[in-house]
């Protein structure tokens, strides 16, 4: 995946800030120049989920995700269970803990997010504050 992710670092430029939303079901979206990033907190579950939605080709049907965080803190994350929908723009996952997946946000300066034969870079600046603002969130609905 390194071979096929890295090029994309030379294309992808910073779009909107990330932003951290407190409400019944916490959120941390940011958007890129190719993609929409949307993290959940549902504390009624308690579940996580990202999700990625592609602005361009869609993602392929490939048996395996992973996010290779690159920074000071580095960490990759792998799962093959990942799903597709709105017919292959969104890359979805869920778990019932996020914690390696928010401190790769956090602590990095740049995710590359991608399957067996694509991905997308993702650029961390400025995220660490609404990672922070998320976390405060789903702290708050634990205690």
């Amino acid at each position: 995946m390194r071979t096929l992710l890295i090029p994309l670092l030379l294309f992808t430029s910073p779009a909107a800030a990330w932003e951290a939303t407190v409400a019944d079901i916490c959120t941390l979206t940011h958007e890129t120049d190719t993609a929409h990033i949307h993290l959940t907190y549902d504390p009624t579950k308690p579940l996580y989920t990202l999700s990625i939605t592609r602005k361009g080709a869609p993602w392929p049907d490939d048996p395996w995700f992973a996010i290779r965080f690159v920074g000071p803190n580095e960490i990759t994350i792998s799962t093959d269970k990942h799903a597709l929908s709105d017919g292959g723009q969104t890359l979805n996952v869920a778990d019932s803990g996020f914690s390696n997946v928010l401190d790769g946000l956090q602590f990095n300066a740049m995710a590359l997010a991608g399957t067996q034969n694509d991905g997308e870079a993702i650029d961390l600046t400025g995220a660490a504050p609404e990672v922070a603002k998320f976390r405060d969130c789903t702290a708050a609905h634990l205690s």
